[in-house]
């Protein structure tokens, strides 16, 4: 990713194929989206966001890119070039509206390498977390008093306390220093790939379609998604995945059958099922298979499985 061109495609394109050469099942690019790709290797599903600027990701855009996150339990990560007239440095981690944001050649790193950034952004400079634990452990080994290794770090002996106990963070050169008089790694990898917390969950219900709610499934819509809405069934369920759903909100035939594609790559990607909830009467039960269930079938419906059981049914549909 060297010589990144500064047009915001390229970069999405050339993060997609750095990601499809190394492992990672990649969805089509989603422009108009909280997110322009999904990307899944085993467990590790990331939604990502890609812009020349990170300054110009909004509140809105984080707030619903955490709501999706949440669902699928996968990592938002933003993956930007500059800040302000700043370029966003190599092997940093860097944070807006609660996203990690890295640089294009530190996702390199991650994805190549296996290098993990240890070095995070924040109020008044760069920091990094230490692991208290080997800290003591090496200083007792080395028969150190907590004064002994703040005298040789250059820093009190309530430093090294607070390094220890987990109370802190520490400035990059003084956690270098640090690992040099210890002779052992003491700081910690940035967790990126971490699920936001379950802070929205009581918007879960409040979706439509109404239909779905009155059944039992937990409805959240979405207005920055190749999709409108998310449906998940009680934990208690036997199958609790979450549905991408698409209503049919007046739109045409043309219309319906891109929101299908856009589902079905989505869907393949994730490892979750889509469907359309469509009003009309037509006897239309699947498009471009993606199942269709009308809403006055949902209406006769008693319980969940009773859904579930129906979109089994049209799944395999042409």
């Amino acid at each position: 990713m060297s010589n990144m061109p500064l047009h915001r495609d390229h970069i999405i394109i050339e993060i997609n194929e750095l990601l499809s050469k190394h492992g990672f099942d990649t969805s089509n690019i989603y422009d108009r989206s909280c997110f322009d790709l999904v990307a899944r290797r085993e467990l590790l599903l990331l939604l990502m966001k890609v812009l020349v600027n990170v300054d110009g990701f909004s509140a809105a855009h984080a707030q619903e890119i955490k709501r999706v996150a949440r669902t699928f339990f996968a990592s938002p990560l933003l993956v930007g070039l500059k800040s302000k007239n700043e370029v966003l440095e190599e092997d940093v981690v860097y944070e807006r509206h609660g996203i990690p944001v890295i640089a294009p050649s530190t996702l390199r790193n991650i994805v190549v390498e296996e290098i993990y950034p240890e070095i995070f952004a924040d109020r008044g400079g760069y920091y990094v977390q230490i692991d208290g634990q080997v800290v003591k452990q090496m200083r007792e080994q080395q028969n150190l008093s907590l004064k002994d290794l703040a005298d040789k770090a250059h820093v009190s002996r309530e430093t090294i306390y607070k390094y220890e106990t987990g109370r802190v963070r520490a400035q990059p050169d003084t956690a270098f220093l640090l690992e040099s008089i210890l002779d052992m790694r003491i700081t910690l990898s940035v967790n990126l790939f971490s699920v936001p917390s379950d802070e929205d969950a009581a918007e879960t219900k409040k979706g439509e379609p109404r239909e779905l709610v009155d059944l039992g499934f937990g409805v959240i819509n979405t207005n920055r998604t190749p999709f409108d809405a998310l449906a998940q069934v009680e934990a208690t369920s036997k199958k609790a995945e979450p549905l991408l759903t698409d209503l049919e909100k007046n739109r045409n035939q043309k219309v319906l059958n891109k929101m299908a594609t856009n589902l079905k790559d989505l869907s393949d990607v994730i490892g979750t099922d889509a469907v359309f909830i469509l009003e009309n009467k037509k006897d239309t039960e699947c498009i471009d298979g993606v199942p269709v269930v009308h809403s006055w079938e949902i209406g006769e419906m008693k319980n969940p499985a009773e859904f579930l059981k129906m979109l089994a049914e049209r799944r395999e549909c042409n």
